[in-house]
């Protein structure tokens, strides 16, 4: 049926709202980042319009450059390994075994948490004198490993990295409340046809979660990768000698120094980035659906 003209502005009148939502908080604000990213401006002084120059700058300094660096190992890490734990847990959980609930809360507490608050207890615990991880390696006989966790150029970013990675529960608990939605019938055939908890999980709950629970965890948690900046703000400011620095942690010190023109450019970048990398994502998992997942679990027990 062809909407009618009093169809079409009602439609016009409920989208209004969330279009001027979008254009002065998101678009508005992208394209005044884009003009200021070719000024050279400190705030007070008249702008001076510089094109790319302030682009070519950040591409040839090393410490952008590293930033840069982190933030996509950051962000891969993230998607592809911190993202791959919190489903193997919320598989697990979702069988409800015995305690899953206790489990689940566990996973999920620290995700109320502050993050400056996490980043204050680990930091005390990477402490190189008092440090609760040397006390450890000291303990069981390894105290030739024992070194300054956040101080030591080779250890500061895996450092300030694997604590994060584990933090899995917000991703959990969306992956689970996916898995609850499918249709038990494909578990039960699949389960009369003597497939393993392992192959139900590899062949019906995976590719049922894929395209949905899995996709957004995937995103979510590479774009929160781009984003970082309160854990090595907390942690190591950003050292030694730049090794830790982020994008965000860049751009807040270029706004501290009151070059406004560099750290709009560097939040431009960002956002190419994250583009880049919410593409490259949807790419990767728009494969062909699967339908019949007890067939294929029927198969790998053949």
């Amino acid at each position: 049926m062809k909407p009618t003209s009093s169809d079409r502005r009602a439609l016009a009148a409920f989208m209004a709202p969330a279009i001027a939502v979008m254009v002065i908080f998101f678009i508005i604000p992208i394209l005044y980042v884009l003009v200021v990213s070719c000024l050279k401006w400190n705030g007070i002084s008249a702008p001076q319009v510089v094109g790319l120059e302030n682009f070519v700058k950040l591409l040839k300094n090393s410490t952008f450059q590293r930033s840069l660096k982190n933030n996509i190992i950051w962000a891969l890490v993230a998607g592809f390994i911190q993202v791959p734990l919190a489903m193997v847990m919320a598989i697990i959980l979702s069988r409800k075994p015995k305690g899953w609930k206790f489990f689940r809360t566990v996973y999920f507490f620290p995700q109320v948490i502050s993050g400056i608050a996490l980043a204050t207890l680990w930091r005390a615990i990477y402490n190189a004198e008092h440090g609760m991880l040397n006390g450890l390696l000291s303990a069981i006989g390894l105290g030739s490993l024992t070194t300054d966790w956040l101080g030591n150029s080779g250890t500061a970013f895996p450092a300030v990295l694997i604590y994060w990675v584990f933090y899995v529960g917000y991703y959990m608990v969306i992956m689970m409340a996916d898995i609850t939605t499918i249709d038990t019938s494909y578990y039960e055939a699949a389960t009369i046809d003597g497939a393993t908890d392992f192959q139900q999980a590899i062949y019906i709950t995976i590719p049922l979660i894929k395209k949905t629970s899995l996709l957004t965890c995937v995103t979510l948690a590479s774009v929160m990768g781009l984003r970082q900046f309160e854990q090595v703000y907390m942690l190591t400011n950003g050292g030694p000698n730049h090794r830790t620095s982020t994008m965000v942690l860049y751009m807040y010190e270029r706004l501290q120094s009151e070059s406004y023109g560099l750290a709009s450019a560097t939040a431009v970048i960002l956002i190419i980035v994250g583009v880049i990398f919410i593409i490259t994502i949807r790419t990767l998992f728009n494969g062909r659906g699967e339908t019949v997942k007890p067939k294929k679990a029927r198969r790998a027990v053949k």
